[in-house]
């Protein structure tokens, strides 16, 4: 397992150096990888906490953000933009971030969690207890599904 360190920043603390790296894994995971040309910057990171996961050498390895309710859902609070680097994945990262994601936003935002999963990831969300709400959707051409943690 690679020992990941994690910071959380609101969106006018990033360094420039900081949102590039965030903007370029998320460009490189959900546009290339996915084959998925999407407008990423949406004007939520803006209102977002933003989780970094980085390695020893400070490369960015894993993102999410997260999101007070009234931001993107009335009632709930949100964490987005869940992503980790091809080098990670199936080395536990993924569930380590969730893990840590779900620790911060509940310190930070105390309200039960919506998400935008996609589908294909359904038992991966429910296994920290997400809930299928039965709202199936399209997103940028990939199939995604509402779930809650409550």
């Amino acid at each position: 397992m690679i020992k990941i360190h994690y910071t959380v920043k609101p969106f006018d603390q990033l360094s420039v150096y900081e949102l590039y790296d965030i903007m370029r894994l998320r460009q490189e995971i959900f546009v290339v990888e996915q084959n998925c040309p999407y407008i990423d910057a949406d004007y939520v990171d803006l209102k977002a906490l933003h989780v970094q996961g980085r390695n020893d050498d400070g490369q960015l390895m894993t993102h999410t953000r997260l999101m007070d309710k009234g931001v993107v859902y009335d009632n709930y609070s949100s964490i987005g933009r869940v992503v980790n680097s091809a080098t990670v994945r199936g080395k536990g990262a993924g569930k380590e971030l969730m893990l840590f994601s779900i620790d911060t936003i509940r310190r930070y935002y105390p309200s039960p969690i919506k998400i935008g999963a996609q589908s294909y990831l359904q038992k991966f969300y429910e296994s920290f207890g997400f809930e299928f709400t039965g709202e199936h959707y399209l997103e940028d051409g990939i199939p995604h599904m509402k779930m809650i943690l409550e």
